[in-house]
Parts: structure tokens; sequence; C-alpha cells
């Protein structure tokens, strides 16, 4: 049982005890969708190059909203971009692009979607360089020494970057993407578990751990 202590003790520590009792990051505490999010997706670790590429457009269609409105939007996303299936999104047309504007299932937004098409298409040259897109992706993890030895509310709120995701960010921008600034690509590292952001006492983050230490990354 918790008690009003135990709440304000977890929002302290940037976590929220959710009605069965689960310790998870404050962030995710809107509602039971975000909530399962947080705890089967976000932060555990992605070597599939369409969630990946999925991820890394979402994240450019975020800007300047929540991550909660494009989470709700998603099977709309899902749907008007085949899914995210790279070779075929390269294959858009400006045809597309108009159809897609009109879709209020998504955000509607020309730069962001011209920018989905551009960078499927770099995908695919990515993919004749390095093999996939996930072994790009993970070459750019952070070493495990760079990293804080304790994920605090408070090391969190100072962290909206590192210095391998402003890399990663130089030279996807150097290989043509757009929409892939170091607080995005900071954010979808985050999300596909290159780093692990679950907070110190949240119940997942351990989870996230194990399934690191599980995988082997791409090799290039």
């Amino acid at each position: 049982m918790t008690t009003p202590a135990h709440h304000q003790a977890a929002e302290r520590r940037g976590l929220f005890i959710a009605d069965d009792g689960v310790p998870r990051c404050h962030w995710c505490r809107a509602t039971p969708g975000y909530q399962h999010y947080h705890d089967h997706e976000w932060g555990f670790p992605v070597t599939d190059d369409r969630r990946l590429f999925e991820k890394i457009c979402l994240e450019g269609f975020q800007a300047g909203l929540s991550w909660l409105t494009i989470l709700n939007k998603r099977e709309s996303f899902r749907a008007g971009f085949a899914n995210f299936e790279a070779e075929q999104v390269a294959r858009f047309t400006a045809k597309d692009v108009e159809r897609l504007l009109g879709d209020a299932g998504i955000v509607r937004h020309r730069g962001k979607i011209e920018s989905t098409i551009n960078n499927a298409q770099r995908v695919l040259e990515m993919r004749a360089e390095f093999g996939s897109l996930a072994a790009y992706a993970w070459g750019h993890e952070p070493a495990a020494h760079s990293r804080p030895k304790k994920l605090t509310h408070e090391a969190l709120i100072a962290m909206t970057t590192s210095a391998e995701a402003i890399a990663m960010s130089k030279d996807l921008k150097k290989r043509g993407w757009s929409f892939v600034g170091p607080t995005t690509v900071y954010a979808f590292m985050q999300a596909m578990g290159l780093v692990n952001d679950h907070r110190e006492g949240c119940a997942s983050r351990d989870a996230a751990l194990k399934a690191r230490a599980e995988m082997t990354p791409p090799a290039r």
C-alpha cells in the first residue's frame, strides 16, 4: 500500500506511482497507453530497421509538440507512410505529399512530410554503405563510462543531448538527412535503447538494462 508520503518521495525523484503501485518515470503519467509505451518500448534496445526509421521520423514530427500527441497518432502515421518501410516511402511522389497534407490523422506539416520521404531515400544509401540503419545507429551508442553513474532526476534534467547525439546529428545532416537536430537524435537514442534513461527507482530500468545486456549490436 502506498501512502501520500510515498507519492511525494517518488515525485522528488522524477517518478510517479500509478494505481497498480508500480513506480514509473513521471513523463508517462498522463494515460494508461502512455504507461504501456513506457513499460514495453521506451528505452528497450531496437535493432529493427523499420522501427528505427519510424522513430527517427516521428521524433522529427514531434518537434514543437508532445510525444503523447504523436503516440496517439502513430497508427495514422503508419497507415499514411506505408508502415515506414523505407523502400516504399522513398518512392513517394508529390501526389503522396498532397495526400498526406489532407490526412487529419497525422501532423500535416509539409516540411516534415517531405523530410520523411527524403530521409527514406537516405536510409537506402545508408544500407548500401553500412548494411543496415541499425548498424549505423548502434555505432553511435555512448560508451558506458560516458554516462552518469546514477541516473537521477537532476542528472536527466541537465542532459537534453550528448556528445554522441551531437556527432550523429552532424553526420546525418552531412548525409542529407533533415529534422535530425541533436535533441531529436538524443530522444531517438533514449527511445530505441541506445541509452537507458529510465530513472533510478523506475520499475522498467532493470528490465531495459537486462535487454541491452542480452542484445548484440549489429555489426557494420
